[in-house]
């Protein structure tokens, strides 16, 4: 380990942690919130989950905690069945997500195009804003200039020195601030009751019956599902930004150990945090496992150890932080005029439409889906139009020949039964296929169909030049397909 060795880059990864935890401990408590329970349930969670991640991850200095992605999509069953139902759920959310990263599901995250990336990363960066706004209405208003004094702190700092992380300082000066001069503006004490012991076993007390499995097995699966989309997504964004690969497989099956342990110590899951991970890696330039590793202890040690001074930290100077990592985290080169010209109106459609579905729905799964679901319709539809047939007669022979190209498949193979002349066509016909690939059944059916409609006319066909992989395709399902 290299930040070991190295008294700058520990430093740095040190007072990453620091800050990464301060931000983390009124986010925990607001996701407890959302969730419906106690705040030291966000709290455990997320100190549980930073520091097992910290050893047990694929990607290194990627943040991962109690998460509002997570609280949304359980929230139900602490409400309809309590607190031993929703541990239960966040057990097997876990044990989900170790059976996929075991499957590998990990490895269909090459299939999310890079349309889909940027609004899933433009999206966040929305959300993490608009989640700062219930902090910003019906409030004193002191909180509108320590909030402009804190982004401005924030901008200024980094041209200063980078050694001491911009969001520590804007936390501490305003914190300072608001001490000396007494002034009453909502703070991190505001926001619920901090824990004062830690955390302890728990196990939770159903029954194991086919009911009980009813209840919390698609609320479970929804969590593994979300928190793996949105962690792999996380550690893809880091990679980017860190220009480094990290293992998607260890990530996943990392997740899921980390929300059983979390589930076991009384916490309510979670996964990667697109806006502490920003913190750490764009803000605090953190690098390593190590800044992970100490923002769970931090935090814990934080919120048991120095609660009373934690509780006084005005919300303005997080919201402050906040704000500066959702301008940090949009992608505004996707929306600048001359990108926008450039770039194909398939490619924005796809990037728009992922992220007014995910804010819309406050679901990144939901908007990532739909945003992957939209780019393989208009690839579809792209490839369909690149398939072509030329015709040709040879009247000496009384042949005619079909010369077809392009990528045959459900898309485009449709219209080829349409692009034979059946009835000016002499006798014999020959198609040749050495400039295309058959890739599904639908395209063997289209090529039947075309055989069907020459022998109705009594003239004889010949396919000629399929690579082998598709005439061994054609081999198997011809004359299956058509009921002929």
């Amino acid at each position: 380990m290299q930040a070991l060795k190295n008294p700058r880059l520990l430093t740095r990864e040190v007072l990453a942690g620091l800050v990464v935890a301060l931000a983390l401990i009124p986010e925990a408590i607001a996701f407890s919130i959302i969730a419906g329970v106690d705040p030291r349930v966000g709290l455990f969670s997320s100190f549980v989950m930073a520091v097992a991640i910290a050893f047990l991850g694929g990607r290194p200095a990627m943040i991962t905690a109690a998460t509002g992605a997570i609280a949304l999509v359980i929230a139900p069953v602490a409400r309809d069945h309590g607190m031993d139902y929703f541990i239960a759920t966040v057990l097997m959310g876990g044990a989900i997500q170790i059976v996929l990263a075991v499957l590998g599901v990990a490895k269909l995250m090459r299939f999310i195009p890079r349309s889909v990336m940027v609004g899933f990363v433009n999206a966040l960066a929305i959300l993490i804003f608009v989640a700062q706004l219930p902090q910003l209405f019906d409030v004193p208003w002191l909180v509108y200039p320590l909030v402009a004094v804190g982004l401005l702190i924030l901008f200024l700092m980094p041209k200063v020195t980078k050694v001491i992380p911009a969001p520590l300082v804007t936390i501490v000066l305003l914190t300072a601030a608001v001490v000396i001069f007494g002034w009453s503006v909502p703070n991190v004490g505001d926001q619920g009751e901090l824990p004062q012991s830690l955390p302890e076993l728990f196990i939770p007390n159903v029954p194991l019956t086919l009911e009980t499995l009813g209840i919390i097995a698609p609320y479970a699966l929804a969590m593994a599902v979300v928190g793996l989309l949105e962690s792999l997504m996380t550690a893809k964004l880091v990679d980017d930004i860190t220009d480094t690969h990290s293992p998607k497989t260890r990530e996943a099956w990392g997740q899921g150990v980390a929300n059983m342990l979390s589930g076991a110590f009384g916490g309510m899951g979670g996964c990667a945090m697109i806006g502490q991970t920003m913190i750490n890696v764009k803000a605090s330039g953190a690098r390593t496992r190590i800044s992970t590793f100490l923002a769970g202890v931090f935090l814990l040690v934080l919120v048991l150890a120095l609660g009373d001074i934690v509780a006084i930290i005005p919300m303005a100077a997080l919201v402050a932080v906040m704000i500066l990592v959702s301008v940090a985290t949009f992608d505004w080169h996707s929306i600048r005029p001359g990108t926008l010209r450039r770039m194909p109106k398939s490619e924005t459609a796809v990037m728009l439409i992922t992220v007014i579905a995910t804010v819309w729905t406050h679901n990144l799964a939901i908007g990532v889906v739909l945003g992957v679901i939209a780019a393989m319709v208009m690839f579809a539809r792209r490839v369909a139009h690149f398939a072509s047939v030329t015709r040709t007669v040879d009247d000496d022979a009384a042949v005619a020949r079909y010369v077809v190209d392009g990528e045959l498949f459900f898309a485009s193979s449709n219209d080829l039964t349409t692009q034979f002349e059946y009835v000016e066509d002499p006798a014999r016909i020959e198609i040749d296929m050495s400039r295309s690939h058959v890739w599904d059944a639908s395209t063997v059916a289209a090529l039947d169909a075309v055989v069907t409609k020459y022998e109705r006319q009594g003239k004889t066909v010949a396919i000629t030049g399929l690579n082998d992989t598709a005439a061994a395709l054609q081999a198997r399902l011809t004359g299956t397909l058509t009921g002929h």
